[in-house]
């Protein structure tokens, strides 16, 4: 297994690196699929708390699911949770035709709903600060 520090790191890089293109996105008008890229980042930054604090297989997309277990190590994530839980919205809506009816999420999706990617950045931020990763830009 890989060092679990690197491991984590290698996880909160393309985070950020993911991060950069949802808003790319955002600002060009792929306001579904930037809310999708959104709850990645969101997800990866979560697993990449997990994996630095040495887990070795970490399962799921859910945010809410995967703050809940993070709270074992940090309780500031059982705050935080009710927050960055909204970006499991983003899911499955951003990109199947029949999660929303009559419609197709390129069509549903405006800049309103581009918030979320913000959210995200805190957190990357979150993640990064806690696990003192301050060098990842």
């Amino acid at each position: 297994m890989r060092n679990p520090i690197d491991e984590g790191r290698r996880w909160l890089e393309q985070a950020l690196e993911d991060l950069k293109w949802a808003r790319d996105l955002a600002e060009r008008g792929g306001y579904h699929i930037a809310c999708f890229l959104a709850q990645q980042v969101g997800e990866k930054a979560l697993k990449a708390f997990l994996y630095a604090k040495g887990e070795e297989i970490v399962l799921g997309n859910s945010i809410e699911r995967l703050c809940n277990l993070r709270s074992k190590y940090n309780a500031e994530f059982s705050e935080r949770v009710k927050r960055w839980a909204i970006l499991d919205a983003h899911y499955v809506t951003t990109r199947y035709p029949n999660s929303i009816p009559d419609s197709i999420p390129a069509r549903i999706y405006t800049k309103k709903a581009v918030k979320e990617v913000e959210l995200t950045k805190e957190i990357v931020e979150f993640v990064k600060t806690t696990l003192g990763f301050h060098q990842i830009p």
